[in-house]
């Protein structure tokens, strides 16, 4: 049982070495510590090009978000819904790092959000009883299998499971 108990669990993926080209983004609500909701969306980056790095990570490129809505209006759908939450990401510095970077690109107030890190808490958790902390080893240590990792969405489901075990 979590202490946070009520919280967002949210993962970005990017298309390039700048942080404020967010190429997708998946986010689990979690209410009590009961999965409650889900969001998942493509977004059109911005600065709008992929560095081959990126898309051997996660597999998307340009033809999957020519079509997709700038951040500005997938946040629009997002904000509403984790309202007055505390966000929980895994290495949490890059989620909010490109969170912070998208919202200075649209020239958008930045609400403050609180963040915590489930990779500080894997850590703190598990110390070296671990070969390493990524999201997948850490999620299996939580009894969750992570199938398709670097889709924003499984990473922000997995990082919920975690957030819910040890936070």
């Amino acid at each position: 049982m979590s202490k946070l108990g009520s919280f967002c669990a949210i993962d970005f993926e990017t298309a390039n070495e700048c942080p404020s080209s967010v190429c997708s983004v998946g986010i689990v609500i979690v209410r009590d510590d009961v999965i409650e909701d889900s969001f998942y969306s493509l977004i059109h980056p911005e600065p709008e090009y992929y560095q081959w790095f990126c898309q051997q990570v996660h597999g998307l490129s340009e033809e999957d978000t020519d079509s997709a809505p700038v951040f500005l209006y997938v946040w629009e759908k997002i904000a509403p819904k984790i309202e007055g939450l505390p966000l929980v990401a895994h290495n949490s510095r890059f989620d909010e790092g490109c969170l912070k970077a998208v919202f200075r690109v649209y020239q958008m107030d930045y609400p403050d959000y609180v963040f915590y890190d489930t990779l500080a808490a894997s850590r703190r958790h598990f110390g070296s009883s671990l070969p390493n902390h990524q999201l997948q080893t850490v999620a299996a240590a939580c009894g969750y299998d992570l199938t398709n990792h670097h889709h924003a969405l499984a990473d922000a489901e997995a990082c919920a499971h975690i957030a819910i075990k040890l936070l």
